[in-house]
C-alpha cells in the first residue's frame, strides 16, 4: 500500500500519549530502549530509544541542500511517499569512546524540531526536505523510509550527511576503521556495509578496537500515516 506522509505525520505522532506506550510496552514484555556496554545514559528518548550523554560525532548541519545523493532523492512533507520503512541502529567509536550520530541528518535547514517531554525530535517542516535516509533522534536509529525496497549503504548515508567515510577516517575521526554488523567483523569497504532491517552498525576509529556491543532496541510510536517507525511522547 502505499503512503503519503503529509500533515498527518505530526497528528499521528500525537494521538497517543505516552502512557498508553508504557503501558502497551509492559504488557506485552516488549522493549521500548536500547543497551549496550558503552558510557553514560539518560533516560528512553522520543523514540523509545536510549540517548547517551556523550558527544555527537559532527553536526546533522552538515546534510546536503537538497540535491539528489547517490540517487536518493529529499522530498518536502507534502511530496513524501513511504513503501519501504526500516530501522538501523548505527554507534560510533572513537580512540574506544563513543560519539553520537546527530539528530536531524538527512533533513535540510532549518529542521522542524518538536519539544517532547523526552526529548527533541527533529522531523520535516514546510519549507525544507527529507531524504529517504535520516535520524530524527540522537538515540543511534537510522530510517529508511523510501519509494521502492532496495539495498540501501552505510556510504549512502554519510555521503547525505555531508560527512566522509573511509577505512581511514569517519567524520572528522581519523584512524582505522573497524566496522561491525550484527556481531559480525565485516572487511572490505565501509561504505559498502548494508542497511538491514533492524540492523546494529558498530564502526570504531583508531585504537583501542572496542568488541562489538549488542544493542536490543524497538524505535516506538507512529512516524506517519500507515506506519510505525517514531514514539507518540507526551509534549512539555
Amino acid at each position: 500500500m502505499e503512503v503519503e506522509l503529509g500533515a498527518s505525520r505530526r497528528q499521528w505522532r500525537r494521538a497517543i500519549p505516552v502512557a498508553l506506550l508504557l503501558v502497551l510496552g509492559a504488557g506485552s514484555g516488549i522493549a521500548v530502549w536500547a543497551s549496550s556496554g558503552a558510557g553514560p545514559s539518560t533516560s528512553p528518548g522520543p523514540e523509545g530509544v536510549r540517548v547517551y550523554n556523550v558527544p555527537d560525532l559532527a553536526p546533522a548541519t552538515t546534510t546536503l541542500g537538497g540535491t539528489s545523493v547517490d540517487g536518493v532523492t529529499c522530498q518536502t512533507e507534502a511530496k513524501e511517499v513511504v513503501k519501504y520503512h526500516i530501522h538501523i541502529y548505527v554507534s560510533v567509536y572513537v580512540n574506544g569512546n563513543l560519539l553520537r550520530v546527530p539528530a536531524g541528518v538527512g533533513m535540510t535547514q532549518p529542521s522542524s524540531i518538536e519539544h517532547f517531554a523526552t526529548g527533541p525530535f527533529y522531523d520535516v517542516g514546510l519549507y525544507n526536505c527529507l531524504y529517504w535516509i535520516h535520524t530524527h533522534v540522537n538515540d543511534g536509529v537510522v530510517h529508511v523510509e523510501a519509494p521502492t525496497k532496495r539495498t540501501f549503504t552505510l556510504g549512502q548515508f554519510f555521503d547525505i550527511w555531508g560527512q566522509p567515510l573511509t577505512g581511514r577516517q569517519v567524520g572528522p575521526a581519523r584512524g582505522t576503521v573497524v566496522v561491525f554488523e550484527n556481531g559480525r567483523r565485516l572487511t572490505g569497504d565501509p561504505r559498502s556495509t548494508p542497511l538491514m532491517p533492524h540492523g546494529v552498525i558498530q564502526i570504531d576509529v583508531g585504537s583501542p578496537v572496542v568488541a562489538f556491543q549488542p544493542v536490543t532496541y524497538k524505535v516506538s510510536g507512529g512516524c506517519g500515516q500507515g506506519t510505525l517507525g517514531c514514539s507518540t511522547p507526551k509534549k512539555k
